[in-house]
């Protein structure tokens, strides 16, 4: 039993967060939001609450949920005028799964999304009047997912075409981190064009990276759709998410596992990874220690006695803030389902300038055959 217990606190976090990033603006690049839409499809899923303020009533308890999850975006693609399906961004071909949802909550998006909010948000270096769901309150105990996304070079990563932030920067954030105790271990996963630069300058423990691409390659992008002009995703994040797809809460996946995901036969450009830095073997390293939610139990063998004013507690509550049950949303088909469906027939039906023309040639063919004379006839 002792060796069970053991096992089950061996990483020594109690919480985990996410920090979702996505740095490129424009409608060329749909797919770099979609990869981080399709991420935080992930992490919600395997736990990471990203309800801010949530509230639950439980028996005589009330258990307050806030958000885990820092999310930016640089475009609102879901709202943009050539999105031909308004509120939705899809990350695969057969528009089956929807990654925005109905319950996104977009933390800093549009011009919010600066190189200097980013590294506020990592350092806690932020103004008082700040809300809570932009903040992350991480501490010392805390698993930390970073994940980014968008043009990248050897040793940067632009945010919106204006400015880019370096890996001395990002490595220097990480330290700040550590130093003031924001984190436990942190997951730092970047898919971009040479992005294996971007974790060369790390030299803060408890860093495991990952990158899609090693430095000199490009990063390349995957599923090309027709009725939107662009691609949906990119290669790396494809089959991370079909991979995160299999994971569940209680799954015993290690890290290695993820390190094998897209070899270079798939993902065509090189990904790589640093564990150097990280105190544990990655082998020893569950897929949910980062992905997934934490609820752990401490074991004590002192009586505690509950006041007896609380029995009567539930019973005093309004109606409506008694426990209900909680809202789901529909369950979509999983990944591998959809990544093997084949594209729906579409009814076919002739464009506008097709029956203009056509109309236009009987004009011309009456006119050469009869002549105006006979206009007279017809009106």
């Amino acid at each position: 039993l002792q060796d069970q217990a053991e096992q089950f606190f061996r990483s020594g976090h109690t919480n985990n967060w996410a920090v979702l990033v996505c740095t490129s603006r424009f409608w060329f690049n749909y797919r770099h939001v979609a990869n981080t839409l399709s991420v935080c499809r992930s992490v919600k899923r395997l736990g990471i609450s990203d309800r801010g303020g949530h509230l639950e009533w439980l028996k005589c308890f009330c258990l307050i949920f806030h958000s885990h999850i820092v999310l930016m975006l640089a475009d609102d693609m879901a709202c943009n005028p050539r999105n031909p399906k308004p509120a939705t961004v899809f990350s695969h071909k057969n528009m089956e799964l929807n990654v925005y949802g109905d319950d996104v909550e977009v933390d800093y998006r549009s011009y919010e999304v600066t190189v200097e909010n980013f590294l506020r948000v990592l350092t806690g270096r932020i103004p008082p009047s700040t809300p809570r769901s932009k903040r992350l309150l991480s501490d010392d105990r805390s698993n930390i997912l970073i994940y980014m996304t968008g043009h990248g070079g050897n040793g940067f990563l632009k945010f919106q075409d204006s400015e880019e932030i370096t890996n001395v920067e990002l490595a220097d954030a990480f330290e700040q981190m550590w130093q003031k105790r924001r984190y436990n271990e942190l997951l730092f996963i970047i898919d971009t064009c040479q992005g294996a630069s971007m974790y060369e300058r790390f030299y803060s423990p408890n860093i495991m990276a990952l990158a899609s691409s090693q430095v000199g390659e490009d990063s390349l992008s995957h599923q090309p759709d027709l009725g939107i002009g662009v691609h949906l995703m990119d290669r790396y994040t494809f089959y991370v998410l079909e991979f995160l797809e299999e994971i569940h809460p209680a799954s015993q996946t290690n890290m290695n596992d993820l390190f094998q995901v897209c070899p270079k036969s798939l993902c065509v450009s090189t990904p790589g990874h640093r564990t150097d830095l990280f105190q544990r073997d990655p082998q020893n390293v569950l897929i949910t220690d980062f992905f997934g939610s934490v609820r752990k139990v401490e074991i004590t063998t002192e009586t505690i006695s509950l006041d007896g004013d609380l029995a009567g507690f539930e019973s005093k509550l309004p109606k409506d803030e008694l426990a209900t049950e909680p809202l789901k949303y529909a369950e979509q088909l999983p990944v591998a389902q959809i990544i093997h469906q084949k594209p729906k027939q579409k009814d076919w039906h002739p464009p506008g300038g097709f029956i203009l023309g056509l109309w236009a040639l009987i004009i011309m063919v009456f006119f050469k055959t009869y002549g105006i004379k006979h206009m007279k006839h017809i009106f």
